[in-house]
């Protein structure tokens, strides 16, 4: 579980430099998530969660606040979730999700960075089955006998919890995200989370070699380019860099 959310980081991390759209990215899923959650973060959890994501990220406030100002009004775009599946380079698996006002337009784009990499866009659930779809809390912290104590007590049901290098990582099924959450804060208040998400992480890892390589990250570039792709899953094992 660890080593696919060590690659999941580093992929990030590694594609964080083509998301040119950063700010639009975050103001769309903020919208959304106010919209359908309610405006005020104290009673929206995922949406507290993503407000401090977005800062870590050095998101503006004025970004932030323009988003939430906007889903309290009326109207507005009416941007809904779509998520595509498929193959990418070296055969590796891929989900793409999307925030969307045009689902025609998305799916297009979204096939076009596939058909454009020697990679093949998928049928619903066609990959996504080898992934458990997860809720994961990392943070700083040595007792992992007391994080579990305090989610068995709120009834959340764990799937691993590890405890490495001084910190404390908690997977659990993404329904449950709300509900750990809120766990951690009562057990031990304000809590500087290191990971506060849910995602995708792959069962299996396909490693990428030779020229897949480079076709690999150009695609990743295309699709992260797209203004309405949020995030991009995979199980893509990329070599150690020479």
């Amino acid at each position: 579980m660890g080593r696919a959310f060590q690659n999941r980081k580093e992929s990030m991390a590694k594609t964080a430099a083509a998301k040119t759209k950063v700010y639009s990215k975050y103001g769309r899923e903020i919208y959304v998530c106010a919209k359908s959650g309610g405006v005020d973060p104290s009673g929206n959890l995922a949406l507290r969660g993503l407000i401090e994501k977005a800062k870590k990220d050095q998101v503006p406030s004025h970004v932030i606040e323009k988003a939430i100002d906007k889903a309290k009004g009326a109207g507005g775009e009416d941007f809904s979730p779509a998520r595509y599946e498929g193959f990418g380079p070296g055969n590796c698996m891929v989900i793409v999700d999307c925030l969307t006002d045009n689902p025609n337009r998305t799916y297009g784009d979204v096939r076009g960075c596939f058909t454009k990499n020697k990679s093949k866009i998928g049928t619903q659930g066609s990959v996504s089955h080898m992934f458990d779809h997860c809720a994961i809390f990392a943070f700083a912290g040595e007792d992992e006998e007391a994080v579990l104590e305090a989610l068995m007590e709120a009834d959340v049901d764990v799937t691993d919890i590890e405890n490495e290098n001084g910190r404390i990582t908690v997977f659990a099924p993404h329904t449950e995200y709300a509900k750990a959450k809120q766990a951690l804060i009562d057990a031990f208040g304000e809590i500087d989370f290191e990971a506060d998400e849910i995602q995708f992480l792959p069962q299996t890892m396909t490693p990428i070699e030779s020229d897949d390589v480079a076709q690999f990250e150009k695609f990743l570039d295309m699709l992260n380019d797209l203004d309405d792709v949020q995030n991009v899953y995979h199980n893509a094992e990329l070599p150690e860099p020479a």
